[in-house]
């Protein structure tokens, strides 16, 4: 159940003419990313074949890498970076030159018939690499022209119907770009030079988010000077609230071109916002500052994408289907799949729906999470055990759980498990100061939040308090190595590519990341001896749990020695350990093979720590030190 079934992953959804592209990631062929089309005739393609794979590098964790105009897609190709153009059934032709350039975040300039593009130079540095928003001629430029530069980095560069204006983000170290953005408005010239460059509102403490102009003109962001990321329009030089109120219509973009709304007419605005953890997709009238929720069969929302008035387009998917392309009429007010991610492969009886809940945290304050418990109609635990749970703690750790239906968690809870998956102070989708609670205290705050949410839960009655694992990938694997190692709580681990020399991480992650930390922690090397504190690495005789490890030997963000370091630490320590290298795997694992190899080994791995017998034959994990 749930094995050998890898939902394909859709994004970067946008609209040229009448015809709705997107990018979709494709497990079954090693994680390589298509455009696929949904044309006006109503039939869905691929426009990008293999070997071509549509991912930029750009912050390493990329985004948007494509962008269509007049039924020609322009896009970045992982292997090489380059970008080229393409027609549907024609080969890609290059774009631009070989070199260590990464560009994103393109949006077509029609009235000067140019690519506009962040473009990522590695010429002279990595970790230093310089950010810049370039010209691209989209017959064939070597490198593209600089048009801004100056700041650390730019996001989000958009261009206003007539092609007379345009909107940027930029920002510098070392704020994230939910920290604080600068919003930067400029006239076009008719020779397409930009002039009357100013930076009109963001700072240090505001963080502005997907710029964009109404089909009139006006100028639209996000801004979360109240403490939520709310609707903004720019209007007599003053930013003024289009529906003031406590929900996130944003969150941290992590990817470049994520987008959580936009504009049906002028008047109209349709839109994603977060409220209580669960996703909403509503209509806002601007002249009458009201909002409209469309009840749609849908508990999640993401990536509205919106042709005209009567017709848009968004990522959707329910606690009891996963993912799909949804097609919405807006007149009707109905809705329709267009491209599914796959057939569910589980009987609807089996499928456990959370519970969103509040739970204590430290200082009188509320965490939150959402409670899966185990569900299988064919099998019921035994009346006298609870059951054992796993603790999720998401990666970010700037991000939030997953508010969805998703065949990962279901994999657990059909086999007994209970799960947690844990908004632990610092996550986002419950405004800034929530957020904000990790500044400094990442390795304290997160790590009391996931330990509390289990201890939470046995306390009530619901779960084997004996019997409690956690896991988490990223920075998730962070604090699942925290938790094993500065409480004694759970009874095992499993890190996915995790964090676990924080300074380290500081000095040899990417651009993008190379300074978070010091909102984190604090700045390094000044504050290095609170790293070394809080590393796991460096307290490796403290963890007594067993722990499995994953890791991509092309890992860009955690490198995989320090992973390899960690598990020797235990092996020496005599503690029970596995470690699982995939070599054509980075910093996330892509390949179906891949995914379904870590999550079978990591569940063989429970059943000889728990000490459970398991229904079906799994290839066996090596463990060292298991008596």
């Amino acid at each position: 159940m749930l094995t050998g079934v890898s939902p394909y992953h859709f994004s970067q959804l946008q609209f040229d003419g009448s015809n709705l592209y997107w990018v979709e990631e494709m497990p079954n062929e090693g994680g390589r990313n298509a455009v696929v089309c949904f044309d006006c005739y109503g039939q869905t393609a691929p426009i990008t074949e293999s070997p071509y794979n549509v991912r930029t590098r750009a912050h390493e964790y990329g985004g948007r890498s494509y962008v269509v105009h007049e039924d020609t897609v322009y896009f970045s190709n992982f292997a090489d970076q380059r970008l080229y153009r393409q027609k549907r059934g024609e080969d890609p032709i290059p774009v631009t030159a070989p070199g260590p350039l990464r560009y994103a975040d393109m949006v077509f300039d029609a009235r000067h018939r140019r690519i506009i593009a962040v473009r990522e130079d590695h010429r002279v540095s990595d970790i230093h690499a310089e950010t810049t928003l370039v010209i691209i001629d989209p017959q064939g430029d070597e490198y593209g022209t600089p048009w801004v530069s100056g700041h650390d980095f730019y996001m989000h560069p958009h261009i206003s119907e007539d092609g007379s204006r345009c909107a940027y983000l930029a920002w510098n170290h070392p704020q994230m770009p939910w920290d604080g953005t600068e919003l930067w408005l400029a006239d076009i010239s008719s020779e397409g030079e930009l002039i009357n460059r100013r930076h009109i509102t963001g700072s240090a403490a505001d963080a502005i988010l997907q710029p964009t102009f109404s089909p009139g003109g006006v100028l639209t962001f996000l801004s979360d000077r109240s403490g939520w990321w709310n609707l903004y329009q720019w209007v007599n030089d003053d930013a003024q609230a289009v529906f003031p109120a406590p929900y996130e219509f944003g969150m941290p973009p992590w990817v470049f071109g994520m987008t959580s709304y936009g504009y049906l007419n002028e008047d109209r605005i349709l839109a994603v916002y977060t409220d209580g953890g669960i996703r909403h997709l509503a209509q806002i009238d601007v002249k009458s500052r009201s909002l409209t929720e469309w009840h749609l069969p849908y508990t999640y929302f993401d990536s509205p994408a919106v042709r005209d008035s009567g017709h848009a387009a968004f990522i959707g998917a329910s606690w009891h289907s996963p993912v799909a392309i949804v097609n919405l009429c807006v007149a009707r007010g109905t809705s329709e799949v267009i491209r599914p991610s796959q057939v569910a492969p589980m009987d609807t009886r089996d499928i456990s729906v959370p519970v969103f809940q509040p739970f204590p945290a430290a200082e009188s304050q509320q965490a939150f999470m959402a409670f899966y418990p185990p569900n299988n109609h064919r099998f019921t635990g035994p009346d006298h055990e609870l059951p054992p749970l796993i603790v999720i703690s998401h990666g970010g750790p700037t991000s939030t759980g997953t508010p969805l239906f998703s065949p990962a968690i279901q994999y657990w809870t059909t086999r007994g498990f209970a799960v947690a998956d844990v908004d632990y102070g610092g996550s986002s989708g419950h405004g800034r100061a929530y957020r904000n609670r990790l500044r400094g205290q990442w390795g304290i705050v997160d790590v009391d939040d996931c330990t509390r949410a289990a201890l939470y839960l046995a306390d009530q009655g619901v779960v084997d308090p004996q019997r409690m694992v956690i896991r988490g990938g990223s920075a998730g694997g962070f604090t699942t190595l925290a938790c094993l190692t500065f409480r004694d709580v759970f009874r095992a681990g499993a890190s996915y590519y995790g964090v676990s020399d924080l300074a380290a991480l500081a000095r040899e992650t990417h651009k993008f990341e190379s300074r978070y930390l010091d909102s984190l922690i604090g700045p390094c090397p000044e504050r290095e001896e609170i790293y070394r504190e809080r590393s796991p690495l460096f307290h490796a005789e403290r963890i007594h749990a067993p722990v499995i490890f994953f890791q991509g030997l092309d890992d860009k963000v955690v490198l995989p020695e320090k992973s390899q370091m960690m598990v020797e630490e235990l092996r020496h320590n005599h503690v029970p350990v596995s470690y699982i290298a995939f070599p054509d795997e980075g910093h996330g694992f892509r390949n179906a093979d891949n995914i379904e190899r870590a999550i079978q080994a990591e569940w063989y791995f429970y059943s000889r720590i728990l000490g459970f017998p398991l229904p079906e034959p799994i290839e066996p994990v090596a463990i060292d030190n298991l008596p």
